[in-house]
């Protein structure tokens, strides 16, 4: 069973021995697959009394990022739930084929309901639900369902917006630097939406780009973080695993806007704030629809109004001003009285692609190129 696992979690099933019938609760930062007999898997398939939850994640859990606050919504769904609802993870999942071992193992075992919590899982997570008709799928940021699998993401652009404009009213200089992972809608929806706010704050603003393709190296997120201040760059902000950028900004002596998580225990002189995910109340609910046998593929896209992402963690030394007038434009969002892909857009290539009124949520799902002030280009994906 170990050669169709990832590196990953074939370390985790040498790890642990199982406790039938999958009692074993996870333990904090601890990577681990229970492998169950037969009869306990079919129990936990069967019984409409109790559910057990898994989890897959593309990055290691840490203490911080894409992956821990999925992992803090987990907490969260098994704090509210238990003992109905049982959880378990597998951290540090490769996209593509280890991702589709990982999840039909998951399936195997026991799990009525899987979160695939990154990108590239959507596909393998379509072929495992197929093989597995009975357990519920839930995929983080994809574009296709079916009829046991779902997807949901966040409203990520309109926290972005907010973190562009603080970065604008906080930049000396007027430029920004923008490590990003891979160029899919999201991330571009991230970059342009925090290029917009920073022009309206600085209309001569500029943000300058850089492409990991990676969602999580550490390493190279730090170099690019320093290629971007080497740009000239005074704050910076990113979308990436890891707290490499803020580190590298606390380093250097400029701001970051953090994403993901509250970066600033590593962060502290440099964090201005951070653009925050809270996934506890959509697991809790998914799980208690799963329990009540409830459960559709119903497309879910939260933003600022339903908790899914808040801009938080704001600096202590932030003018009370600035605090109010960030209130204010966050507040005008979230009652819908302003979108921030509203027109003018133009894109950085000088072509219009709006005129008038705002981007609709299917021209956002597909956002395909960036904004009049983003310095750099997209490349192409494989």
């Amino acid at each position: 069973m170990h050669k169709n696992l990832g590196r990953a979690a074939a370390r985790a099933l040498r790890a642990v021995r199982c406790l039938p019938p999958c009692t074993r609760r996870t333990r904090p930062r601890l990577l681990w697959l229970t492998v169950c007999l037969a009869g306990g898997a079919a129990a936990q398939a069967t019984d409409p009394a109790s559910l057990q939850a898994c989890f897959v994640y593309v990055s290691p859990v840490g203490q911080a990022g894409w992956s821990f606050q999925h992992d803090q919504g987990r907490q969260a769904m098994e704090r509210a739930l238990a003992p109905r609802v049982r959880t378990r993870f597998v951290e540090a999942v490769a996209e593509g084929a280890d991702s589709e071992r990982v999840m039909r193992e998951l399936a195997r075992d026991g799990c009525g309901l899987v979160f695939a919590t990154s990108f590239g899982y959507l596909e393998p997570a379509l072929r495992v639900a197929t093989e597995f008709p009975r357990v519920k799928f839930e995929h983080a940021g994809g574009y296709k369902t079916a009829a046991n699998l779902n997807t949901y993401n966040a409203r990520y652009y309109e926290a972005r917006w907010l973190a562009g404009y603080l970065a604008g009213k906080h930049s000396t200089n007027g430029v920004a630097g923008y490590v990003a992972g891979f160029p899919v809608p999201e991330v571009v929806q991230g970059i342009n939406a925090f290029a917009l706010g920073m022009r309206a704050a600085n209309p001569r603003a500029e943000v300058r780009l850089v492409w990991l393709n990676t969602w999580f190296d550490p390493a190279r997120e730090r170099e690019a973080a320093l290629a971007l201040i080497g740009q000239g760059a005074d704050v910076l902000t990113n979308h990436s695993g890891s707290p490499a950028v803020p580190q590298a900004a606390q380093d250097k002596g400029v701001a970051v806007v953090s994403y993901q998580s509250d970066m600033s225990k590593f962060a502290p002189r440099a964090q201005l704030a951070a653009v925050t995910h809270h996934w506890g109340g959509y697991y809790t609910q998914v799980a208690q629809s799963v329990l009540a046998g409830s459960w559709q593929p119903r497309p879910t896209w939260g933003g600022l109004k339903d908790g899914f992402v808040q801009l938080s963690a704001l600096n202590a030394a932030l003018p009370p001003a600035l605090r109010a007038d960030l209130d204010r434009r966050r507040e005008a969002i979230v009652t819908g009285r302003f979108k921030p892909f509203s027109a003018p857009l133009v894109d950085n290539a000088g072509k219009t692609r709006l005129d008038a009124g705002a981007l609709d949520d299917a021209r956002i799902a597909s956002m395909d190129w960036l904004v009049q002030g983003v310095v750099g280009t997209l490349p192409a994906r494989h």
